[in-house]
């Protein structure tokens, strides 16, 4: 029988294009790079892919299945705007699956996945220094990420993805009040206690640092964000 690595060639991608395309919105969603009330067409976010039109529309409908899209009559989307009290009940649920999911995967963090975890930690730090909300975002998603998928739960994974889904538009408002200095984000970000506490392998220590990073950061968005009064 020949071997089928003599020839050097490169495992072919077989991940499905309209999966690949449904993944990519979906980190945009998490990481914030989609706003609170911004319509999406799909002939607009295929041409930015370079893809057709028909996986941005598969999608569409899976996303708003998990409430993180709206329909408009037009046959576009739209980025949902929610409420003060949705946002709330989000933000309780949030420190419920992530506090748990952080000390889970702090008891499974070996060497080489703490080198990563305080790599995307001081991404984090240096982009809220550089003063870019969109790279901030971008950093505070890897980096949160880089701790929850070691919890040894997919279950749990699933879950906190599909909450993100919907609060990471609403994390965009982290810059307000801090427009004329972004690293001053850091008073309210505790990233590197949590990164110390699983050095330490202490999970109840870096499940509380985590929770303490989610409810202030929320916190400050309740108090500097507009909300509308009901919508949901």
């Amino acid at each position: 029988m020949a071997d089928k690595t003599q020839f050097g060639l490169t495992a072919v991608d077989t991940v499905p294009l309209h999966e690949k395309v449904y993944l990519e919105l979906v980190r945009a969603l998490m990481s914030g790079q989609f706003a609170p009330g911004q319509k999406l067409t799909s002939r607009k976010l295929a041409k930015e892919l370079g893809t057709s039109d028909m996986p941005v529309r598969s999608a569409f409908m899976r996303l708003q299945a998990l409430r993180a899209l709206s329909p408009l009559p037009s046959g576009s989307v739209e980025v949902p705007v929610i409420s003060a009290e949705r946002f709330s009940q989000l933000t309780a649920v949030r420190t419920i699956l992530e506090g748990s999911a952080t000390e889970l995967a702090t008891e499974c963090i070996n060497g080489n996945n703490l080198r990563t975890i305080r790599r995307h930690c001081t991404d984090l730090t240096l982009a809220a220094r550089k003063g870019d909300i969109d790279d901030y975002l971008r950093k505070n998603h890897e980096f949160k990420f880089s701790i929850y998928r070691h919890c040894a739960n997919e279950q749990m994974i699933f879950l906190i993805e599909t909450v993100w889904m919907q609060v990471g538009p609403f994390l965009r408002n982290l810059a307000m009040g801090f427009e004329d200095n972004l690293a001053s984000i850091l008073a309210i970000d505790y990233h590197e206690e949590v990164v110390a506490a699983i050095e330490a392998q202490d999970g109840e220590r870096a499940r509380m640092a985590i929770v303490r990073d989610i409810d202030e950061g929320a916190a400050h968005i309740l108090q500097q964000a507009r909300f509308p009064d009901a919508r949901g």
